[in-house]
C-alpha cells in the first residue's frame, strides 16, 4: 500500500468505533487522498486481502474476534464550494462540514447537525434526522468500482435512495471518494418539517429560519437524547439509533395495528407516519411499550439502553460486543413477541449477527 500510510499491525477496533467495542484488525492503515484510497483498495484486492473501510466508526458493530484483514481509514478531508454546489471529501467529519457551511451562511444541511461519522458514509444509508435526509440535497458521488476497477460518478437517482438505505448499503463493491451537495446561499435553513424541532424554534411546520438557529436547536435536542458524542457520557458510547423504524406494508397494516391496540388499549395513540412502501411505526415507542424502558440493562449491567433514548444501545464501560448483541436480541425478540413487529439493526455488523 505504497500511497497510504505505512500499515500498523493488530489495531484494536474498539479504539476506532463510537461504541468502543470490537476486537483486533490484522492491519491498520490510513489513506489521506482519494487516489491513495483507490490505490490501497486496489492493492488489497489484488492481494486477496479483506478490507474494512473506516470513516468515523459511528455505524459499526464489530465482533469481539475482530476483523481478519486490513482496517483502512478513509482520511481524505476538505471541501470546496462553487455557488450552491459543494464538493466534499469522503473522509471529512460530517458535523465539522455542516458547522463550516453554517458559518459561511450556507443552509440546507443544518437539520443533520451533530450526526457523528464521515461524509462518505452518509449516502450509503441515506442518513436522516429531524425531517431531513441526505437524499434531498445530494447531487452525486464519485466512487471506486471494485469490480471494474474504475472511478465512476453516480447521480442521486442512480443511488436508489430509500429509508436509511441506498444501492451502496450492504455491499462493499463501491468505495465512496467524493460527495456533492446542493445547498442554499441565503443563510436560511431548509423548511422545518419535524414537529419537535418546530416547537423548539417557535415556528410552524414549513417555515425557514436562520440556518445557525436551526443547527443550535438540533444540537440541543440531540444532546438531550445522548446523541452528540461526549467521552464523559456513556449514553453516547453507542452507534446512534440501533434499530430502524419499521415500515409496515398496507396489506398488513390493519392487522398489525389491531394487534398493537389489543396490547396497549384503544385509548393509546399509536405513532404512525406515511412512508414509501407503507406506514412507518416508531421503533422507540414499540420498544418502550414492550417493557424496555430507558436504562434497561443487558448482561451484568455492562450494556444498557441509553438513559436518555431507548433506541440507543450503549456500552457502560466494560462491555463486549457479545454483551451488546445479547441486549439487542432481547429487545428485538421482546418487541416481536409482544407486537408481531420485526425490528432490524441500522449499524453495519462486522463478523457478527443478530
Amino acid at each position: 500500500m505504497s500511497t497510504a500510510e505505512t500499515p500498523t499491525q493488530h489495531a484494536a477496533l474498539a479504539d476506532h468505533t463510537t461504541l468502543r467495542l470490537g476486537g483486533p484488525a490484522r492491519r491498520y492503515t490510513e489513506a489521506t487522498t482519494a487516489q491513495a484510497l483507490v490505490d490501497a483498495v486496489r492493492e488489497a484486492d489484488e492481494a486477496g486481502e479483506p478490507v474494512l473501510l473506516l470513516g468515523g466508526g459511528s455505524n459499526l458493530v464489530v465482533a469481539d474476534d475482530g476483523f481478519e484483514g486490513t482496517l483502512l481509514k478513509v482520511g481524505n478531508t476538505g471541501w470546496t464550494r462553487d455557488g450552491d454546489l459543494v464538493e466534499v471529501a469522503a473522509g471529512q467529519n460530517w458535523d465539522g462540514f455542516v458547522e463550516g457551511l453554517v458559518a459561511e451562511g450556507v443552509g440546507g444541511l443544518e437539520c443533520l447537525s451533530g450526526i457523528p461519522g464521515s461524509v462518505g458514509a452518509t449516502p450509503i444509508q441515506n442518513v436522516g434526522a429531524y425531517g431531513c435526509e441526505v437524499a434531498e440535497s445530494l447531487v452525486s458521488v464519485d466512487l471506486y468500482d471494485r469490480a471494474d476497477r474504475e472511478i465512476r460518478t453516480l447521480s442521486a437517482e442512480e443511488l436508489g435512495f430509500g429509508y436509511r438505505t441506498s444501492i451502496l448499503k450492504g455491499t462493499d463493491a463501491g468505495v465512496v471518494l467524493t460527495v456533492r451537495f446542493k445547498v442554499t446561499e441565503d443563510g436560511l435553513s431548509a423548511p422545518i418539517r419535524y414537529a419537535e424541532l418546530a416547537r423548539t424554534l417557535g415556528v410552524e411546520i414549513g417555515d425557514r429560519v436562520p440556518a445557525a438557529d436551526a443547527r443550535e436547536a438540533v444540537l440541543g435536542l440531540r444532546r438531550g437524547k445522548g446523541m452528540v458524542l461526549d467521552a464523559d457520557d456513556h449514553d453516547t458510547w453507542s452507534a446512534g439509533s440501533f434499530f430502524t423504524n419499521p415500515i409496515i406494508g398496507e396489506a398488513r397494516l390493519a392487522k398489525v395495528l389491531a394487534g398493537i391496540v389489543d396490547v396497549v388499549g384503544e385509548d393509546v395513540r399509536v405513532p404512525q407516519y406515511p412512508a414509501p412502501g407503507g406506514t412507518k411505526l416508531s421503533a422507540a415507542w414499540l420498544i418502550e411499550r414492550a417493557g424496555f424502558g430507558k436504562g434497561h440493562e443487558g448482561p451484568g449491567g455492562r450494556v444498557s439502553l441509553s438513559t436518555k433514548h431507548t433506541l440507543a444501545l450503549t456500552n457502560r464501560g466494560k462491555a463486549s460486543t457479545a454483551d451488546l448483541l445479547a441486549l439487542a436480541r432481547e429487545v428485538r425478540d421482546g418487541v416481536e413477541a409482544r407486537f408481531g413487529v420485526s425490528l432490524h439493526p441500522e449499524p453495519l455488523l462486522i463478523n457478527c449477527s443478530l
